[in-house]
């Protein structure tokens, strides 16, 4: 595994073979991905911490979903990578759709875990409001947000019987610097749908029956929305789905990537 930097974004790339992009979301970072890896065992990953998120978190102004989807267009070209299969999660779902509507070349297929295209317009003022928790109240505000995150958004069996998924997400929160998380939240409270009908490739969407930020039917009127698109709903599982069930989640994506190598 190497980690280089462009322009201040911090990208870990590991093994060889077809190229696989991986976007973590909002309160993430590269590591989001790690239990996933065995999966991708003979892929070529590569693994930014987004502006704002993680060890990139030294941002100048304002972040957005274009300025990410920029951000991940650099990355793929000092990476040399022409094509790639992107997974991602929750926020970077909408960074996704983007991507594969604007590059459709770039994009050879969509993996996306706890999906969704825009938030809600009533959760955008709730998302606003949890910038300035953070802004306000710095670290104070981080583990309160680390601790109302584990509470919604993740399942009741998780919270009961895998206290390293809560543990896992509680830390990925809790040690995100105040001011880029802040600025990541409002990058996703304004973030708008892609235009769906320009993504053509083939696109997995997987979510959990517990999931509140992108629940079962939201996620199944996504793909009635995508050309070329199948649905998987997790059991007793929340909106961190790779942390919450790691081997079913690489199970689904082993398959569906082995399907278009």
């Amino acid at each position: 595994m190497s980690t280089s930097y462009v322009e201040r974004m911090a990208v870990e790339i590991d093994g060889e073979g077809e190229a696989v992009l991986m976007i973590h979301g909002l309160g993430g970072t590269s590591n989001f991905w790690t239990p996933l890896m065995p999966a991708l065992a003979r892929y070529r990953t590569i693994r930014p911490d987004l502006p704002g998120a993680g060890r990139s978190h030294r941002v100048q102004g304002p972040l957005s979903i274009d300025g990410y989807v920029r951000a991940l267009m650099r990355v793929c070209g000092a990476a040399r990578v022409e094509r790639a299969h992107v997974v991602a999660h929750s926020m970077g779902c909408i960074i996704a759709f983007h991507l594969a509507a604007l590059e459709p070349r770039l994009v050879r297929s969509l993996a996306l875990f706890g999906p969704l295209t825009a938030p809600p317009d009533v959760n955008r003022a709730p998302i606003r409001a949890r910038a300035e928790k953070a802004r306000a109240e710095r670290e104070a505000g981080m583990q309160a947000i680390a601790d109302a995150t584990v509470l919604s958004g993740t399942s009741a069996e998780t919270r009961r019987m895998r206290p390293v998924a809560v543990a896992a997400v509680r830390e990925s929160v809790m040690r995100q610097c105040h001011d880029g998380y802040a600025r990541s939240c409002d990058a996703l409270s304004e973030a708008m749908s892609a235009d769906l009908a320009k993504i053509a490739c083939p696109v997995l969407l997987v979510t959990g029956d517990e999931d509140a930020v992108a629940p079962p039917q939201s996620v199944r009127s996504i793909a009635e929305r995508v050309a070329s698109a199948q649905t998987e709903v997790l059991a007793r599982c929340g909106h961190w789905t790779v942390y919450e069930k790691p081997e079913e989640c690489g199970t689904l994506l082993g398959r569906f990537l082995a399907r278009r190598t």
